[in-house]
């Protein structure tokens, strides 16, 4: 019975045993996916420090392991970029985390979108130029650990405890970004501060500029203490009550042309109270104090007048009429200005006619063998500088000649030709009498002793005699105002019918030994020696002269009337103009030419003034065209007795300055600035100056 039971104990021991198996599967099972995500969660936490070392550089990062996608990726970009770029992307992901692509719309735009002026340059630069600026700052990263990561990254541990035990994780190429951000900054902040510099300096050279515009006349008025200069609205007063008097005038005329007597007498009453309170004030400040109570007392008034009167269209006819009036009246003052400037630019002054009187007396008192200059032989010598002056003037002739003589180099080389009028004889030759020009030698003539120069020979002597000329110039019952007898008082100036005026066409005849000779007017300073010019090569050409033409001004068609045929046929007009004044003239060319001979021609062909209207330039323009060379303009500055706008400058390099214009440097009209330049070479202290109170 016994072989029986062993079977059966031996099932039940199996299946215990089975049991026991299950239940050991099924705990295993639950411990491990209960322990599984635990063991994710921890690697997934693990930190490390990855740097990759290609070229001894430390990236120390505190970040997570990338995948190993991303680890696969870095890992072939080696070899595609250069190591600047790795270094850049690397410090990216460590600043911002994986790349997406909303981090590379926000941190990565397009360069059109960038913020203009900045430095391309500053925006070129990479880690590598700022990895010197962090070099000492790396040596203090020490590696502790370097363990493998598969192949693909280094891992470094470089981290320093702080005194607060907190770790330091400054990558180098962090520090370097960071650099290079305060870099561009400041570069930046240095552009901006330059830019506002060069504003600056623009603003001030711009207001420079436009103080040179300013009217001195108007300086000179200036004061910051006085109230009208305050504000900008300071003459708000005084122009509203000069409108009021225009309305009340206005008004006025209405109200007489509707017998409106009472408002007349009114209206007119307040315009005298108004006229009286405004006087001649031009700002608020000037106006008397019963100005306001008067601007309310008009304003009352002129409300009446407005209910009773107004009329668009009357109001407006009346005002048109005031402005032609206005018109008219501008007109006449201007012309009244410019007939006091022309009296005022052909009278002689009080001093210099006492000084010729004085000196005409004495000269006449002299016997006759103490009446003669010395060094008479060298008058005909063409080996030396010869000079020409044809002047009435003797005060503004000394000037010529004592500027001349005090900045030439070889006074003795030097001869002047003097021509003046009989008046003026006897004064010019006691002037150089007393006062001899050095070693220079100097000779005076009277024009009326030049017995060929008679109206057979000359056509303006001709013209003088005839009677339409005699009309035109000494007419005594034409004009009786001032405003109608400016318009041609120019054209009737007596030095154009001077001889000594037109003797410049005559040089040959009147120095026939002579090669060269250098024309002068009266009304020029000379401020270097002038022998360099006698060394100009003229070309072959006859004049020597500085040309005046300047874009559209002083061409021919500002002298020459080109509507008349003998003018639009031989003359260009736009041929530039020159300048009287300064002239060098070969006498052989003009004698080869036959100039005196062009000259008659031209001057016979306008008799009735047809082709120009006065002077002796435009009929020097026709004579001398295409037969000037030009000189260089430093040698011949004009412009001082009319233009008050000339550089300093200019004028102090000029060899000669002319005073061209009305405002002579002997008048009082003479601007005072350019003055100082003629009355340094005045004698002043001469006994004749001081008789007849002449000073600067």
């Amino acid at each position: 019975m016994r072989p029986s039971k062993l079977p059966a104990a031996s099932g039940g021991i199996q299946r215990s045993r089975g049991g026991v198996v299950a239940k050991l599967a099924v705990l295993h099972l639950l411990l491990l996916s209960f322990l599984s995500p635990l063991f994710f969660l921890a690697a997934r936490g693990i930190r490390t420090s990855v740097v990759a070392d290609w070229k001894g550089i430390l990236h120390i990062s505190s970040k997570p392991i990338v995948d190993w996608r991303e680890q696969l990726a870095m890992q072939h970009m080696k070899s595609i970029f250069t190591k600047e770029v790795i270094d850049i992307i690397s410090a990216t992901r460590h600043d911002l985390g994986p790349w997406s692509l909303d981090s590379a719309r926000k941190n990565y735009v397009s360069s059109s979108w960038r913020i203009g002026g900045q430095d391309e340059a500053s925006q070129n630069l990479t880690i590598s130029d700022a990895a010197s600026d962090v070099a000492q700052n790396a040596s203090r990263v020490e590696p502790e650990n370097v363990a493998a990561a598969g192949d693909l990254l280094t891992i470094d541990k470089g981290v320093k405890d702080d005194s607060d035990g907190h770790q330091l994780l400054d990558n180098p190429v962090i520090v370097a970004r960071r650099r290079l951000r305060e870099r561009r900054r400041e570069r930046r902040a240095f552009e901006l501060v330059k830019q506002d510099d060069e504003e600056l300096v623009k603003l001030e050279n711009a207001a420079i500029q436009r103080s040179k515009g300013v009217n001195s006349a108007v300086l000179g008025k200036y004061s910051i203490w006085r109230k009208d200069n305050e504000n900008e609205n300071s003459d708000s007063t005084v122009r509203l009550m000069r409108d009021q008097m225009i309305m009340a005038r206005v008004y006025s005329v209405i109200a007489k042309s509707k017998n409106k007597t009472d408002l007349y007498r009114e209206l007119q009453n307040r315009l005298k109270e108004s006229q009286s309170a405004l006087g001649e004030a031009n700002a608020d400040s000037d106006l008397h104090h019963s100005a306001s109570k008067r601007i309310k007392e008009m304003g009352q008034v002129l409300s009446k007048a407005r209910e009773q009167l107004y009329d668009c269209k009357v109001v407006t006819q009346k005002l048109r009429a005031m402005l032609q009036l206005a018109d008219t009246q501008v007109r006449s003052l201007k012309k009244q200005s410019t007939f006091l400037s022309q009296l005022a630019a052909k009278t002689i002054p009080n001093g210099i006619h006492c000084l010729s009187m004085h000196l005409s007396i004495a000269y006449y008192l002299l016997p006759p063998e103490k009446r003669k200059f010395q060094r008479s032989e060298k008058l005909d010598d063409p080996n030396l500088y010869h000079y020409a002056l044809f002047s009435d003037n003797i005060l503004a002739a000394s000037v010529v000649v004592n500027s001349t003589i005090m900045n030439a180099k070889e006074t003795e080389k030097h001869v002047f030709h003097l021509v003046t009028d009989k008046l003026n004889f006897g004064a010019m030759n006691m002037w150089f009498l007393l006062n001899p020009p050095g070693k220079a030698t100097i000779h005076v003539e009277n024009v009326d002793e030049f017995k060929w120069l008679n109206s057979s020979y000359c056509p303006v002597l001709r013209q003088l005699e005839s009677a339409a000329m005699k009309e035109y110039y000494f007419k005594a019952g034409g004009h009786t105002t001032l405003s109608t007898g400016s318009s041609n008082l120019k054209y009737r100036n007596p030095k154009y019918l001077s001889m000594l005026n037109h003797l410049r066409f005559y040089l040959p005849q009147v120095y026939p030994k002579l090669n060269k000779i250098l024309f002068l007017d009266d009304d020029i300073v000379v401020q270097k020696d002038l022998t360099a010019l006698w060394s100009i090569d003229l070309k072959g050409k006859v004049n020597g002269a500085v040309e005046t033409c300047g874009q559209s001004f002083h061409r021919f068609d500002k002298y020459l009337n080109f509507s008349n045929p003998h003018i639009s046929r031989n003359f260009d007009p736009n041929a530039c103009g020159w300048a009287y004044g300064m002239n060098m003239f070969n006498l052989n060319a003009w004698k080869k030419k036959d100039i005196t001979g062009i000259y008659h021609k031209w001057q016979s062909l306008n008799e009735n003034r047809a082709l120009w209207k006065l002077g002796t330039l435009p009929p020097g323009l026709l004579t001398f065209y295409n037969l000037t060379h030009p000189l260089d303009k430093s040698w011949h500055v004009l412009g001082l007795g009319y233009n008050p706008s000339i550089d300093r400058s200019e004028i102090e390099n000029a060899a000669v300055i002319h005073y061209n214009g009305n405002m002579k440097p002997w008048l009082e009209a003479a601007m005072t600035k350019y003055r100082r330049y003629w009355t340094k070479y005045i004698k002043y202290y001469h006994p004749y100056a001081k008789i007849c109170n002449l000073s600067q």
